[in-house]
């Protein structure tokens, strides 16, 4: 089966100028988006997410390495590759004096569509700019602006759309409405690929996730697979009465008390099952209350692989 996205052995390099050295911005980048699929980039600030976004493209050339979007190679069939894709950068782009039907229908010019295969009020309407339509640029908000990129993007019905820090700036309200219409469109079969620095998002929305550091792919992973890579969990046993310390049979927990009736172990699953921790409470002649767990998410997963790459 073709993947949406296929990228091999990726490098950039960046050249040399008379103010700054030679910088390796990619460096052997290796990701298979599959087709339908939910997928988030991740990484920190500068470790090559936007280049990789560029070379997709076709904003930047890349240095060595393949790309293939939706089954073309960016270098033998570019058009064909772009036909194949949509991109909403970080950047709004576009006049601020033109209204959105006019950035649509700009947009579908570029495109080669006519007149009757452009689907401007309906993609318009899909991100809930259809009361904008005739209103300036310049007059919409914040949010509406990443809305109305997000539809420039879809003018030409692209199987791939790539998301590089679409909610960025964007409030609460909104940056939800603009999730819901991803999910339709995923929903629909359009392959996403999303760069985001809100981690509970790729976290929430996508099955599968990479992380980039350096220039390179240091995980990809599903989710359920990346998660489980977290070192270890916290559990908390409200107990029925005061304790004042660690009863003996924790000893070999990893176990501390916090208040008056709070006991917390800090654990790792692969190693130790929940049972055996309160077996061993129950044997100490305390009953347990309330059982409270502190599930790690992918800020922890992220934290913890960006650290150990950087060490």
């Amino acid at each position: 089966m073709i993947n949406a996205i296929d990228i091999q052995n990726v490098t950039k390099t960046y050249a040399a100028t008379k103010k700054t050295a030679a910088k390796l911005a990619l460096d052997g980048v290796n990701l298979s988006i599959p087709k339908g699929s939910m997928f988030a980039l991740l990484g920190p600030n500068g470790a090559g997410k936007s280049t990789m976004i560029n070379i997709m493209a076709g904003l930047v050339i890349k240095s060595a390495g393949q790309v293939a979007i939706n089954g073309y190679d960016i270098d033998r069939h570019p058009r064909s590759a772009k036909k194949s894709i949509g991109i909403v950068p970080q950047e709004v782009t576009f006049d601020p004096f033109f209204t959105p039907r006019a950035v649509l229908e700009l947009q579908a010019g570029l495109y080669g569509l006519s007149k009757s295969k452009r689907r401007t009020m309906e993609i318009l309407d899909m991100v809930g700019l259809a009361d904008k339509a005739d209103a300036t640029a310049r007059s919409l908000s914040g949010g509406m602006k990443r809305r109305l990129m997000v539809a420039k993007a879809m003018v030409h019905d692209p199987e791939i759309l790539v998301l590089d820090e679409p909610t960025a700036g964007v409030d609460i309200e909104l940056r939800q409405q603009l999730w819901e219409n991803v999910k339709l469109l995923n929903e629909a079969g359009k392959t996403i690929l999303l760069t985001t620095h809100y981690l509970e998002e790729a976290e929430q929305l996508c099955d599968r996730i990479a992380i980039i550091n350096h220039g390179k792919v240091i995980m990809d992973e599903d989710k359920d697979t990346l998660m489980s890579r977290v070192d270890g969990k916290e559990i908390t046993f409200r107990l029925d009465k005061e304790i004042t310390q660690v009863p003996k049979q924790l000893d070999g927990f990893n176990a501390r008390i916090e208040g008056k009736r709070r006991i917390v172990i800090g654990y790792r699953p692969a190693d130790v099952e929940v049972g055996e921790m309160i077996a061993a409470i129950q044997k100490s002649k305390h009953a347990i209350v309330d059982i409270m767990t502190d599930q790690s998410d992918l800020e922890d997963v992220f934290l913890q692989l960006t650290r150990a790459d950087n060490a």
